[in-house]
């Protein structure tokens, strides 16, 4: 979060950085934390979802978001205005509060029949800090000489992305004529997007929703001040803090300029849904359905979905039922929302802790906690969040560096972040998962997002034990609240920070394992045959699967038969009494192996391995949308790399790999069977 950790919507209590906290932080924390103190008003907006039968039914078949809107305020009484639509059942309005109570609004609006649930539409904010200057040239979060480096020179080894993949960016827009980021139609990775801040005095473009998703800047200056709006608003100058995270996912790579992006060739499609102060909730909820391809009211379907949403924003809270219900839509489309933790450092701030998601935290070069950090069992996976363990004697020695811009206010020249220019948080932690998603569905189109969930899971690393040279260490908790501060650095445990520390090359390798589905029969009659269909399993890009085999796990003892248990297609008889429990093993070309368990029962037959919609063998290259006009060309051949020195780090240890030469390791590579020559980046789409 940046230094203006700014106003939340009206009633929400959010954790607040105590003094006595604050002094016994000893690591450099660029963290303010978000205002308790509640703004009065006399209305609060609200996202309304309408029930799926009776009442709510009918409203939400009415022709219009005004006409079901004017409905619900008839039934219910109350003074209800349209803000905007999510979705046909699902509306953004404003409430006018009855003498002022909320609670009782609240409670008189959920109580009616046609709803289903009413949520406070809450502003979000992105999770991240302050820029100071210029350009830092040692990724050591790409590389694998510190002990939380994500290792993506041997992930490129393997696969440095396709076309066919997109990474929506939900954020503050980004710059499209930043020259390590451009547009597609013109050799770059961003493709049009959408602009969502649709609240006028949070905009700061002079318009509300739009097909321009461009960063115009975020700044809050005393003259904003004076709006009631942004009365808890930090003043504060632009952050340029969705053009930091698409950089971060994927700027332009082996270009000979600028900084390696984690995917070097998967499209980046922008979505606005933070402006002055922060977003709202309907604003996000609205993005995030469009990018994934759902139609949104009155917005232009997304002609290029994504299947990967980074979301560096949050606040206090619990998940919301609204967040709950798209991304449920999400999950039925395969798509991954990545979010970051948090930087209270204490519980995983909303809608991070929303069930699944891929939660973020964010470690220090060491694989520790860094102070800011939030942490919690929500939590996935950790990546580096950029730390300043000399801020007081030098230059921040592992900020992430990334793409940025000078302007304090409106964009003005283009800059690189570096280790005086800082970037921190885990904002930055969330764009390494995705980059290191995008490259696993580039091996691996077939991956469901649960899939995809559990393969970051399988690849990431041990958290370390202790820290070198840095004794007393305290093992992080679970916080009990978010009164419960963890401000300095403390160590992981997969109760705080997930599964471990995140790896790119060993995600990639579990990506790359087939997937073991069953086409579950739909009738069960004990004591006849009864067939288990893994014909649906698939290959990663490139592979063939060349075998099934099934056995029974339960019961070991007098185990019943399975006929053609080396085929896709098994038999065995449905017994009358008790379960039995068998296993499918894929194998493919490579001798990689995925297995899927079946529960078989007198009258049913359950597995979490059912086949996924959409099987294919890679994923289809994006071939229009990169302007309004003209669809995009993949990105041409970059020149080939000249090699030159690379400065020695300063402090840190572990010594440096010169950038070219990871481009030239990944140049190299092989993707889906076609070889990547130094001087040429194949287009090789299986």
């Amino acid at each position: 979060m940046y230094p203006h950790r700014l106003m939340i919507a009206v009633l929400l209590s959010i954790s607040v950085l105590q003094p006595q906290a604050a002094s016994a932080a000893s690591e450099y924390n660029p963290v303010a934390h978000e205002p308790r103190v509640p703004q009065m008003a006399s209305s609060l907006g609200v996202i309304v979802k309408l029930r799926k039968d009776g009442e709510g039914a009918a409203i939400a078949k009415l022709a219009s978001g005004t006409e079901r809107t004017a409905a619900l305020a008839r039934r219910t009484g109350l003074a209800l205005g349209l803000r905007r639509e999510i979705s046909d059942s699902m509306l953004a309005s404003t409430v006018e509060l009855q003498d002022a109570n909320a609670a009782q609004t609240l409670e008189r609006l959920r109580s009616d029949a046609a709803v289903e649930y009413v949520s406070i539409d809450r502003r979000r904010f992105a999770h991240a800090t302050n820029p100071n200057d210029p350009l830092f040239i040692n990724q050591w979060y790409l590389q694998n000489t510190e002990p939380a480096a994500v290792n993506a020179i041997d992930a490129w080894d393997r696969e440095v992305g396709s076309t066919g993949v997109v990474i929506a960016v939900l954020d503050t827009g980004v710059l499209y004529d930043h020259p390590d980021l451009g547009r597609g139609d013109r050799g770059g990775k961003l493709l049009p997007g959408y602009d969502f801040v649709s609240l006028q005095h949070m905009t700061n473009d002079g318009d509300g929703r739009d097909a321009n998703p461009s960063d115009p800047g975020d700044w809050v200056d005393s003259t904003d001040k004076a709006n009631t709006a942004f009365r808890d608003c930090d003043t504060t100058t632009s952050t340029w803090h969705g053009t930091r995270v698409a950089g971060m996912i994927g700027a332009l790579t082996n270009n000979s300029a600028g900084v390696a992006g984690l995917d070097w060739n998967s499209f980046i499609l922008p979505v606005r849904v933070l402006g002055k102060c922060g977003g709202v909730d309907s604003d996000v909820l609205a993005g995030m359905r469009w990018a994934a391809g759902l139609h949104v009211p009155g917005v232009p379907d997304n002609p290029t979905p994504a299947r990967i949403l980074n979301a560096s924003l949050g606040s206090g809270g619990e998940c919301e039922a609204s967040y709950r219900d798209v991304i449920q839509e999400l999950t039925a489309r395969k798509v991954l929302l990545v979010i970051s933790a948090g930087n209270e450092g204490t519980i995983v701030s909303s809608p991070g802790n929303c069930p699944g998601v891929a939660a973020i935290a964010a470690i220090r070069h060491a694989g520790s906690k860094v102070g800011f950090s939030s942490l919690g069992p929500e939590v996935t996976l950790a990546a580096p969040g950029g730390n300043c363990v000399n801020i007081n004697g030098g230059p921040c020695l592992f900020s992430l560096h990334t793409t940025a811009n000078s302007g304090a206010t409106v964009p003005a020249a283009h800059i690189f972040t570096d280790q005086s220019n800082t970037n921190l948080g885990t904002s930055f932690s969330a764009p390494i998962i995705s980059g290191i998603a995008a490259l696993m569905l580039s091996r691996n189109a077939n991956l469901s997002t649960s899939q995809m969930l559990a393969r970051l899971r399988e690849g990431a690393r041990p958290f370390p034990t202790a820290v070198s040279g840095e004794p007393g260490i305290p093992t992080c908790h679970v916080p009990e609240n978010d009164d419960d501060f963890q401000l300095v650095q403390c160590l992981c445990t997969t109760s705080t920070c997930g599964a471990g520390m995140a790896n790119a090359a060993n995600s990639v390798a579990a990506a790359e394992r087939p997937i073991a589905a069953v086409a579950l029969p739909v009738i069960v009659v004990p004591g006849q045959n009864l067939l288990l269909n893994a014909s649906a399993s698939a290959a990663a890009c490139g592979r063939t699967l060349t075998s099934f085999a099934w056995s029974v796990v339960e019961p070991a003892t007098d185990p019943p038969t399975i006929l053609d248990a080396n085929t896709s297609n098994a038999t065995l008889i449905a017994p009358s009494t008790g379960s039995i429990i068998v296993r499918v093993t894929v194998s493919d070309d490579q001798g990689r192996t995925d297995t899927a368990d079946v529960v078989v029962g007198p009258d049913r037959v359950t597995s979490d391995a059912s086949p996924s919609a959409g099987v294919t063998a890679c994923a289809v290259p994006v071939t229009s949308g990169a302007t309004p006009v003209d669809p995009p060309p993949p990105p041409p051949p970059p020149p080939a790399p000249t090699p030159t020195p690379t400065p020695p780090r300063s402090g840190g240890g572990g010594g440096s790999i010169e950038l070219t030469t990871l481009f030239l390791l990944g140049a190299l590579s092989l993707l889906c069977g076609c070889r990547r020559r130094a001087t040429h980046i194949s287009r090789c789409i299986c």
